[in-house]
């Protein structure tokens, strides 16, 4: 794994002095947009922002926020599969809900590298954290899974990844959602060093070599979500990872058999009972697992088949009445299943109005 910590920044070969909104023109390849809200008028700044970063996630507002200037830029970098993002922005609260994920095709790994401020708390359905954590911390994020976020007045470089580049790399990448941990160990100061001298070198690489860089700094992430998670460094690690992918199989192929549960897995895999619990243990155990799948398949299944009753799909997977369905749903999204409907309704039909209004 080659670094690029000494590439020369003052390589006029690859500098090109053409420039575009203000900014270097790079190289073929490389797709760069910038973006400012300082070009907005104070009470549109938050707004503006909500609009650039919506087709990832939602920015929820206070009426504090809109009533007062608000300060984001983001330099955006694609080359190829990946995405590079420099952004900076004042405090804020995110959220990627059931309902928006049942309605679009976002589905990668995102990993955010705070080189200035960080994120105050981030709750998702497996993990459930509120602690401040200081600069040089490192977030790891499922887009296929929701999350609520407090993110301090920041700076964060973040590096957007395709689900099957992740998955190759790493059997258990469902498990890392909603982590965050610090610069202290070598591997993840190392890590963040990569980060940051890619962020500065960035303009003045070619294509190939970007792509280089990129791929070797998600064999970074991979590699330290992956020690952290006991899931790499030794056969054993990889005895556990293939175990652990036969398991969350099984469990997938069977949601919607009544029987399943932690007692039937065990019969079917054969595995010893510590070995099995222990490796659900980031999802809140075996148990909570199962449920959770089964809820996040009914989400799913409330936005595609809108003619099945709540009852209908509750039964198909599982749950033995209406209420006990309600309550874990509710528990688990914030929400009601017939409100997932109501919110999912909602953003199809804005969608619908959106591309009509494109077209006129």
């Amino acid at each position: 794994m080659t670094l690029i910590n000494n590439l020369p920044s003052h390589d006029k070969r690859r500098r090109p002095e053409t420039r575009v909104d203000g900014h270097p023109a790079l190289a073929p390849g490389i797709v760069h947009s910038h973006f400012d809200v300082r070009h907005e008028a104070p009470q549109r700044q938050l707004l503006a922002w909500r609009d650039r970063v919506g087709h990832v996630i939602d920015v929820l507002p206070s009426l504090t926020q809109l009533e007062n200037p608000f300060n984001a830029s983001i330099d955006r970098y694609t080359i190829g599969q990946l995405v590079f993002t420099d952004c900076r922005s004042d405090s804020m609260l995110l959220e990627r809900s059931v309902a928006r994920i049942s309605t679009d095709t976002v589905r990668n790994y995102v990993f955010h590298v705070f080189t200035e401020g960080g994120v105050g708390s981030v709750a998702g359905i497996y993990q459930q954290s509120d602690t401040k954590y200081s600069a040089a911390s490192i977030l790891a994020l499922d887009m296929n899974q929701p999350v609520r976020m407090q993110r301090h007045a920041c700076r964060v470089l973040s590096l957007f990844v395709p689900r099957a580049l992740v998955e190759a790399a790493f059997p258990d990448a469902e498990s890392i959602h909603g982590r965050v941990f610090e610069s202290t160990t070598p591997l993840t100061r190392l890590l963040i060093e990569h980060i940051a001298s890619l962020n500065q070198n960035l303009p003045g690489m070619d294509a190939s070599e970007a792509d280089h860089a990129l791929r070797a700094g998600v064999q970074l992430l991979v590699a330290a979500f992956g020690k952290q998670g006991r899931l790499s460094g030794n056969a054993r690690a990889a005895v556990r990872a293939a175990m652990f992918g036969k398991a969350r199989r099984y469990i997938k192929a069977n949601l919607h058999q009544p029987g399943l549960s932690p007692e039937s897995l065990l019969n079917a895999l054969q595995l010893p009972r510590p070995t099995l619990y222990r490796m659900f243990e980031h999802e809140g155990g075996l148990g909570a697992y199962i449920r959770n799948r089964r809820l996040r398949e009914a989400a799913d299944e409330l936005v595609k088949f809108p003619d099945l009753t709540v009852i209908e799909i509750a039964y198909g997977l599982g749950f033995k009445s209406a209420s006990d369905f309600s309550r874990a749903f509710r528990r688990a999204y914030d929400m009601t299943p017939q409100d997932l409907r109501v919110q999912a309704l909602q953003r199809a039909s804005g969608k619908s109005t959106d591309r009509n209004e494109r077209r006129d």
